[in-house]
């Protein structure tokens, strides 16, 4: 792959950038497949009921951990202001930050891993068949036998939350290797969960290999690896279809006269590579997927536009890692992600951390939603793509995350977000 120089020094500048891939296939091609997504959906529906039974507030699903999607045309008017340039209201959020249980879109791939293991652990032990009534994992041979499995994770918060959470919840021993970017209230709550929280004065990389050490010299235990993970990736990947079937409740048309734009906050990819996947299977060319990162962690932009996956570090860069989208503060991509994405992925972009505030406080005052700074960097993409997708284009921005944000927390990001709108 190659890049225009140029590009490179205003990424070392920790300039905004847009990067179009100019390997970009016509015909999206995986190492994975449909059926591979289809087999994901179908565990996730065996477990629903024992998901329904254990969180009350899925019951109305069914156990089906899903979000809604919102049309928000009433965003295009200030972020035209603030491009001075045209945004259609052509314009929807896909709504993960109000995902039940864990708040973010971390709880797709999150928790589907750890109900994965769970379900390989209790085939191995026959305490599970696939035609079971999964209600009985509450049963206590099954909660005896979990309590003696360990799991455990890096992550700079979300990821964090979703397997904490649900692994708490069906009695394993859990442990969560956190970086120095993540919340405060994030590693509280986790800690509220009987989550065990070991905290890193480095960054998400460090924290990523402390937990894989530790975890890889235990034989009960279980690294679940954002990095690495198939079964994350999966489980994010089944969005995709859930998605195309609220995009056809609402009318949106998907296809060569209406392509899709879809934007997509990136730490170290697993998020957005799987629902990237997903979408390609479905819509193929007629979705375009861009991946959005902080000015000072643009960790697959470079894996991308240099060709050197993880090999490249934002930090060979100069730059920091250090952004107030913790969930986004990752300086190396994933191997497995850069892989998938090299010739499918439409292209990536970034955004200076002042601006999060600004769509944040714009996305509250206009729409009445409020969502944290990570899940905000999608909307920096309109200007790139809105101006010139046509009027029969679609933009989708991803929220990622911000349903558990402490209200005190969120009073303190609209308030920076004030200021960021008054120095434009």
């Amino acid at each position: 792959m190659k890049s225009d120089p140029d590009i490179f020094e205003l990424i070392r500048s920790a300039e905004p950038v847009f990067w179009q891939n100019p390997d970009l296939s016509q015909s999206p091609s995986f190492s994975l497949t449909a059926a591979d997504v289809e087999d994901a959906e179908a565990r996730l529906k065996r477990f629903a009921p024992w998901i329904a039974d254990r969180f009350p507030e899925t019951e109305p699903a069914g156990g089906i951990i899903e979000s809604p999607l919102t049309a928000i045309p009433q965003m295009a008017q200030p972020l035209s202001e603030k491009f001075a340039l045209p945004v259609g209201k052509n314009l929807w959020l896909k709504r993960d930050d109000s995902l039940p249980i864990s708040g973010s879109v971390k709880a797709r791939g999150g928790i589907y891993a750890v109900l994965k293991h769970t379900e390989d652990l209790l085939f191995e032990k026959k305490l599970l068949a696939p035609d079971s009534d999964y209600r009985t994992i509450s049963q206590e041979t099954i909660k005896a036998f979990l309590n003696g499995k360990k799991l455990a994770v890096g992550s700079t918060g979300n990821l964090g939350l979703s397997i904490g959470i649900m692994g708490a919840a069906l009695g394993y021993k859990t442990s969560v290797y956190i970086s120095r970017e993540a919340r405060q209230w994030k590693k509280d709550l986790l800690r509220a969960k009987g989550v065990r929280v070991v905290e890193s004065e480095q960054d998400y990389e460090a924290a990523v290999a402390a937990g894989r050490a530790d975890s890889a010299a235990d034989p009960d235990s279980r690294f679940i690896d954002d990095e690495r993970s198939v079964d994350l990736y999966l489980g994010y990947a089944a969005a995709a279809g859930r998605l195309k079937k609220q995009l056809d409740e609402a009318g949106v048309p998907v296809d060569d006269a209406h392509p899709l734009y879809v934007y997509l906050p990136c730490g170290v990819g697993g998020g957005p590579g799987g629902i990237t996947f997903g979408l390609k299977l479905i819509f193929g060319r007629n979705v375009r997927c861009y991946f959005a990162e902080p000015t000072q962690a643009p960790c697959m932009l470079l894996a991308m536009a240099s060709g050197k996956g993880s090999k490249v570090s934002a930090l060979d860069y100069g730059l920091t890692g250090i952004t107030a989208a913790d969930g986004l503060a990752v300086t190396r991509a994933s191997e497995l992600v850069w892989r998938e994405m090299r010739t499918n992925l439409d292209g990536c972009f970034t955004v200076r951390d002042g601006d999060l505030f600004v769509y944040l406080r714009m996305l509250s005052d206009v729409c009445g939603i409020r969502i944290e700074p990570s899940a905000c960097a999608g909307f920096a993409g309109l200007q790139y793509t809105a101006p010139d997708s046509g009027e029969n284009a679609a933009h989708l921005i991803w929220s990622t995350g911000g349903g558990m944000v402490p209200e005190e927390e969120m009073n303190r990001y609209l308030c920076e977000g004030m200021q960021g709108q008054s120095g434009r």
